[in-house]
């Protein structure tokens, strides 16, 4: 897959903001013990194209050292938008506002017991990042082109009878649930303009920490 939306900034802002406008996302419901999370699908010019933001996170902590998207815990009276910009401020030193949102995809329910809600942005002018060395290892791009492409998304038939979802973004650059998840519905929802849903997919054990 080719064109504008993959290459042309104003070109992604205006389709992303159109087919997520369009988009019946599903939220989940507030439930005892549940906790939630705002993370931030980033789009930015890269060499050769568009590209989305991924890190992988800091060996410490929660999720230490898996891939991940910018963003984090919300915090008390925060929306998932306002915790999402606020985690991609503290953790890549971008400040976006929160009319530069272009729209959300579905709550994702996570094994760990966080709501994840992903947001997508598209800065005109981001300036540099600053990762924070705290909370990130690595910051890493993925082309449009690339989430776009046929043989990224590949179907893992499991024991159980389920199929496990991979993203491949690139040689020994593979990403399963909850990102791959979300990455997935941004590609089905956004890049290619069809309605899909994440809520029950698969994710390895070792992501639900």
């Amino acid at each position: 897959m080719t064109g504008p939306l993959l290459h042309d900034l104003p070109a992604f802002r205006e389709t992303a903001a159109a087919r997520l406008a369009a988009f019946p996302r599903t939220a989940v419901p507030d439930a005892p013990g549940l906790r939630r999370a705002g993370v931030v699908i980033c789009v930015t010019p890269h060499p050769g194209g568009l590209a989305a933001i991924l890190i992988k996170r800091a060996y410490r902590g929660r999720n230490a050292g898996q891939w991940g998207l910018p963003g984090g815990v919300l915090e008390d009276g925060e929306t998932a938008a306002q915790g999402a910009l606020r985690e991609l401020d503290e953790e890549l030193g971008l400040r976006l506002e929160p009319a530069e949102v272009l729209g959300a995809l579905d709550d994702f329910p996570a094994s760990s017991g966080f709501a994840i809600s992903p947001i997508v942005v598209a800065p005109a002018d981001p300036g540099p990042l600053r990762p924070s060395p705290d909370e990130v290892h690595s910051v890493h791009h993925v082309s449009l082109e690339r989430l776009a492409a046929d043989d990224t998304p590949r179907w893992v038939p499991q024991l159980d009878g389920g199929e496990l979802l991979q993203m491949r973004l690139a040689p020994g650059w593979v990403v399963h649930a909850p990102t791959g998840a979300m990455l997935w519905q941004f590609r089905e929802v956004v890049l290619l303009g069809r309605h899909a849903r994440v809520a029950g997919f698969l994710q390895p054990d070792w992501t639900r920490r």
